[in-house]
């Protein structure tokens, strides 16, 4: 995985989209002390960079009838059968997150279902049929922190300057 050096304007752009990611580019640029367009190209850099990776609407899972929010820890009969499994697992619609881990188990999901009825029926019906040995299931009762992780603090050596390929 690529590394990428970040200055101290990227940085604090970094923070406040962060915070709301859907401040205004001018407002950050304000806040920035650079031009709308610096922090336009910024933005686009940090994207195509993959550094940012978009924004989206976070529907919240209970307010649209998911009570139960699980972690599922798969174990596959055939290891090799890997990639169609996740492949299948992309079909779930309630399957939200998928991890290959360490360890003993061969997958990590995190799912929604209606309830703990749901829960079970998906299990048994859509994701047994995949080929596992076995599965564990962790149920969440609620989420205690759910954050992003924090941009790096602006060192000493970090300068921030408008290039003026920015300020065009």
């Amino acid at each position: 995985m690529a590394h990428h050096s970040l200055d101290a304007l990227d940085k604090k752009i970094l923070r406040l989209v962060a915070d709301d990611a859907r401040i205004p580019f001018l407002e950050v640029a304000r806040a920035c002390n650079v031009s709308g367009a610096a922090i336009h190209q910024r933005i686009q850099k940090l994207t195509s960079q993959g550094v940012l990776k978009g924004s989206q609407f976070i529907i919240d899972p209970e307010k649209v009838g998911y009570e139960t929010c699980a972690y599922v820890s798969l174990y596959l009969k055939d290891p090799e059968s890997h990639d169609v499994v996740v492949e299948a697992l992309k079909k779930i619609p309630e399957v939200v997150e998928c991890h290959a881990t360490t360890g003993d188990m061969d997958l990590f999901i995190k799912m929604y279902a209606k309830n703990n009825r749901d829960l079970m029926t998906i299990i048994h019906d859509k994701l047994q049929p995949l080929g596992l040995s076995r599965s564990e299931t962790i149920i969440s009762f609620n989420s205690t922190i759910d954050r992003q992780l924090p941009v790096p603090e602006v060192e000493a050596t970090d300068v921030i300057e408008e290039t003026e390929e920015e300020a065009e």
